[in-house]
């Protein structure tokens, strides 16, 4: 039995129609598998082929009404270096949103290391982890962050009541104020392109595969297979917030 038939006889009983096959031809698989109650939603993301071009963060802003000039995203890069004398440095200039066009690296307060200086950088994107155990959920006193059965968390902004208890708890700083709606935001997975069967924005916007999302319950997505088979990290996994976020070729440097 192929996965085209095995969906179709899925929906039959579901829906306890007796509809002819022919009736289903229609039926896309991605859209039935997206609107699968029994999706585990989950992240990779390959920083080995992340070049730090910032076009996810472009794509995200533009998908989500983040405003293009705000110095908050959904998602960011973070450009980390080490120097000949192994010091480690990070910058994210407005999220990585423009890309990283000098070999130097520019620090808080005006510091700035040459090219000469570097021995070592890689890019790490980053954005909310979607946690199995998420401290915002748990911190918010009026319910707004909650966790969908798909695994993804959400904000209600009706909710919110913008007290940033959950900006606080997130061990990832994946939270900011919208500066136009006044309330907590954060990644969503672009959930409303995943019910539909479509690709996250920045996912879609990636020009190297940098990034993917996929169904933990199923076994033969890509992502599923490689969190299962490679050496994947997560971040700040002593936390105990059992991220969703995992990424391969995660440096211990980054935390």
């Amino acid at each position: 039995m192929n996965r085209r038939t095995f969906l179709k006889d899925a929906i039959v009983v579901i829906t306890g129609a007796a509809l002819p096959a022919a009736a289903l031809e229609w039926l896309d698989p991605r859209q039935v598998l997206a609107e699968n109650p029994q999706i585990r939603w989950a992240f990779l993301v390959d920083t080995h082929k992340c070049a730090g071009c910032g076009f996810c963060v472009k794509a995200c802003k533009a998908e989500n009404d983040i405003p293009y000039e705000a110095s908050v995203t959904r998602t960011w890069i973070e450009r980390y270096v080490v120097t000949q004398s192994g010091e480690l440095l990070a910058d994210s200039p407005q999220g990585g949103r423009d890309g990283f066009t000098s070999g130097s690296i520019d620090l808080p307060g005006g510091t700035r290391v040459s090219e000469e200086e570097i021995i070592r950088g890689f890019f790490v994107p980053k954005l909310c982890n979607h946690c199995a155990s998420p401290p915002c959920v748990q911190v918010c006193p009026v319910g707004a962050t909650y966790a969908t059965p798909q695994g993804v968390v959400l904000v209600d902004r009706q909710w919110c009541i913008g007290c940033g208890y959950c900006i606080m708890g997130c061990p990832y700083g994946a939270r900011f104020f919208h500066p136009v709606h006044k309330s907590v935001d954060k990644c969503t997975l672009c959930t409303h392109r995943l019910t539909r069967g479509d690709a996250s924005a920045c996912v879609e916007a990636c020009p190297f595969g940098a990034r993917q999302v996929g169904n933990l319950h199923d076994p033969n997505d890509p992502v599923t297979r490689a969190v299962v088979s490679e050496r994947i990290g997560v971040l700040r996994d002593s936390y105990g917030s059992r991220p969703r976020v995992y990424y391969l070729g995660l440096s211990k440097e980054v935390h």
